[in-house]
């Protein structure tokens, strides 16, 4: 009989959990789930859970869904367990503290664009990842194997630009998300429909995943934020025609991103 691939998760929020429910459909796969709070609820869905990381000693491959804050000390802790052969992913939206670091095992920086407003192992579904980019630093033959087990699609990606887009296309929206549900009054939010619940579904996010965004993001994010203040200032100089003009070359490309099941197609 061949012997299983063994895959070790830390962390059992939304993008643990989701990864777990998803893998454990594979009968070739053998899972080893990690967690302080959570590791109770993946019993049924995994060879072995438990809150020591001790238990992952012989997994070909650990996923690292942390929080930002606790990933690199994770990573460390992994550096003493670990064989040298062992592939080690993360899953951070924040990659400032790990591009460059190196430990026993084969580290590979890796980010799914996928996720929730919503958070927790209740939130997590095994179809979190269908359809999505899997962001990651260089290729891997066993990682990338297990990403396509999950409905994603590995995807190759220069790291040093990780945070500089995260802050464009997530960080600065979640925040913008949470600020805009703030400062519109009760009255006005007695009368709104689905461009404001659209507009402030992030405003739900985990306050502690979205601190830890504006912790160690804040850089780019207060670039892209000023960015987008001069933008809306340079309305002002801008003819009716002009505005249009512009409104209409976004509305076009933003329409033309993503297909009718809201899978992103853009191409570069």
């Amino acid at each position: 009989m061949k012997e299983k691939t063994k895959i070790g998760i830390v962390g059992l929020g939304l993008i643990g959990a989701s990864l777990l429910k998803r893998l454990s459909l594979i009968d070739e796969l053998e899972l080893y789930c990690v967690s302080i709070s959570s590791y109770q609820k993946a019993l049924s869905l995994c060879k072995v859970a438990s809150d020591k990381i001790e238990i992952l000693k012989d997994c070909d491959i650990v996923f690292v869904c942390s929080t930002i804050q606790k990933t690199p000390v994770v990573l460390e802790e992994l550096n003493n367990i670990l064989s040298f052969k062992a592939v080690v992913a993360d899953v951070s939206s924040s990659k400032k503290d790990l591009i460059g670091k190196k430990y026993n095992y084969n580290f590979i920086l890796s980010h799914p664009m996928a996720g929730s407003h919503n958070s927790g192992f209740e939130a997590s579904r095994e179809d979190l990842f269908e359809g999505s980019r899997w962001l990651i630093e260089k290729n891997n033959e066993l990682l990338e194997k297990i990403i396509n087990y999950t409905g994603a699609s590995p995807f190759l990606f220069d790291m040093k630009h990780h945070d500089e887009y995260c802050a464009q296309i997530s960080h600065l929206p979640t925040i913008l998300s949470f600020l805009l549900f703030d400062v519109a009054k009760d009255n006005a939010k007695e009368i709104a429909s689905s461009g404001f619940r659209d507009m402030t579904r992030l405003a739900m996010t985990n306050s502690h995943l979205a601190l830890d965004m504006l912790k160690n993001n804040f850089d780019n994010i207060e670039k892209v934020f000023e960015l987008l203040s001069k933008r809306f200032n340079d309305l002002k100089n801008y003819s009716d025609n002009e505005k249009i003009k512009l409104f209409s070359a976004i509305a076009q490309k933003r329409a033309e991103m993503y297909d009718n099941c809201g899978k992103n197609i853009f191409k570069i």
